[in-house]
């Protein structure tokens, strides 16, 4: 994934301007001495600005310099650059991370484990933030010990919703960590090669009516994942010009809300209708058990899609940075293919 047509700082060059302006700021100091230089450098220094967030409006640094962040926050601040001192593991994105990200992802110290329950509130004190990004759906914010981090530095807590919301929730985690500048150059990236996609099959997608099978289903119970709109596995495929048909009869929250799990017997009447289906596998193209349980179904072979050769797997979708959605499209860009040659 090139990120070279967006002027971005790299992080060479963005260390070369802090030490420059460390510089500056010392030589500033000194000059200043007994002229209130100090005191106007630390007003400078202590500005801070209302954060609105999910445990309500926090009072947050203006230009965080030491931050860290936990769950969903990991992925997109690091894209972002932002500058980072401590984060979660976030193994599930691994697979996701260009190189240049895996190895920030891989040097900065682990505050926090895969879990909200997993918060080392020792490490994160040892961090010395400024501010701290929580990106946990609400409902798993009682596992964590706010107070206990509120008494370390400002906590921002900005979690998931429904799954399509990754791009306003990433956007105001890089926003409270001061990093809008790389984020909106990547997102105008993104946006700018999803056009150019959509362009490109607009002659076949939007026509088609889509339906999806997730890697959430529940084999154990005999239930599989169907998703629509705005889903997992779907809202990329929909910024292209897909659209999947039907909705979820009984809606919940959060991804509940653009999925639901049919028994496997109910496959034929849920995708009788569809002119064709995708489906979830893996970043290296496996079938997620989940998925494999219902593909290996006669019940599946005799689906009409399947068998007008209209199935497509579809990886990364669990993109949720843009970073991520540049290799989801990619990916689309892939398995779409044959429906430019029908």
């Amino acid at each position: 994934m090139s990120r070279v047509s967006f002027p971005r700082l790299s992080r060479t060059a963005r260390t070369g301007t802090l030490v420059a302006a460390t510089v500056l700021a010392l030589g500033a100091t000194v000059a200043g001495c007994g002229a209130g230089a100090d005191d106007e450098a630390s007003a400078q220094d202590g500005a801070t600005r209302v954060f609105a967030a999910d445990n309500g409006d926090v009072t947050i640094p203006a230009d965080p310099q030491r931050v860290v962040a936990t769950g969903y926050a990991v992925p997109a601040l690091i894209e972002a650059e932002a500058p980072l001192v401590g984060i979660s593991t976030w193994k599930r994105g691994e697979p996701m991370m260009s190189d240049e990200d895996r190895a920030t992802y891989d040097e900065l110290p682990k505050v926090a484990g895969e879990s909200a329950a997993e918060t080392n509130y020792e490490a994160i004190a040892e961090a010395e933030p400024d501010l701290i990004v929580i990106g946990v759906p609400a409902p798993v914010l009682k596992d964590v010990d706010v107070e206990r981090l509120e008494s370390i530095a400002p906590v921002v807590a900005i979690g998931p919703t429904v799954p399509g919301a990754w791009r306003e929730l990433s956007r105001q985690q890089a926003d409270a960590a001061g990093a809008l500048e790389n984020f909106d150059a990547l997102k105008a990236e993104y946006e700018k090669k999803a056009a150019e996609l959509a362009e490109k099959y607009e002659d076949v997608l939007p026509s088609l009516k889509l339906a999806h099978v997730g890697s959430y289903g529940e084999v154990e119970n005999g239930n599989f994942q169907r998703e629509f709109d705005g889903s997992w596995g779907t809202n990329i495929v929909n910024d292209i010009g897909g659209h999947y048909y039907g909705e979820v009869k009984e809606k919940g929250e959060g991804s509940r809300a653009v999925s639901e799990y049919p028994s496997i017997e109910e496959l034929p009447s849920a995708f009788t209708e569809a002119d064709a289906i995708t489906y979830t596998v893996e970043a290296d193209g496996s079938l997620p058990e989940p998925v494999k349980y219902v593909t290996e179904s006669e019940l599946w072979r005799n689906l009409p899609a399947v068998k007008k050769e209209m199935a497509f797997p579809i990886r990364y979708t669990e993109a949720a940075t843009y970073g991520q959605a540049m290799l989801a499209l990619d990916a689309l860009d892939e398995a779409f293919a044959p429906l430019l040659e029908q």
